[in-house]
C-alpha cells in the first residue's frame, strides 16, 4: 500500500477530482484547506513580501491512500489534471503504508482501504 499526498493550486481542485472519479479502484481521498510556501518563500522577487518576510500561499492538500498497482495511474492523473504551466503549480509525494485499519469492522490491509 502506498500513500499519495498531493499539493495542488485551489482553483485546480474540480478538475483533479473529476479525473480520479474515473480511476477504477480507487477507494476515496481526503482534501484539507492548507497554507504555505516553497522555494520562493511566498513570493518572487518582482512581488512585495510582508515585513516579517513570510507569506504563506493557500492551495489543497490531498491525501490517498491505495493499493500499489494504482499509485502510477493515480499520480499521473493529478500532475495532469494540476498543472498550469506556471510556478507554484504543486508537489506529489508517494509514501509506503506499513498496515491500515478500518476502525466500524477491524478490517486490515488492503481490506481497510
Amino acid at each position: 500500500m502506498k500513500m499519495i499526498i498531493a499539493y495542488i493550486k485551489e482553483h485546480m481542485l474540480e478538475n483533479v477530482t473529476l479525473a480520479l472519479h474515473k480511476i477504477d479502484g480507487l477507494t476515496g481521498m481526503s482534501i484539507a484547506d492548507y497554507k504555505g510556501f516553497g522555494r520562493s518563500r511566498g513570493g518572487t522577487e518582482n512581488e512585495e513580501r510582508l515585513e516579517d518576510g513570510f507569506d504563506f500561499l493557500p492551495c489543497i492538500k490531498i491525501e490517498i491512500t491505495c493499493e500499489n498497482e494504482l499509485v502510477e495511474k493515480i499520480v499521473h492523473e493529478i500532475q495532469t489534471h494540476a498543472h498550469t504551466g506556471l510556478r507554484r503549480d504543486g508537489k506529489i509525494y508517494v509514501l509506503p503504508v506499513d498496515n491500515a485499519i478500518r476502525i466500524s469492522t477491524g478490517a486490515a490491509g488492503k481490506d481497510a482501504i
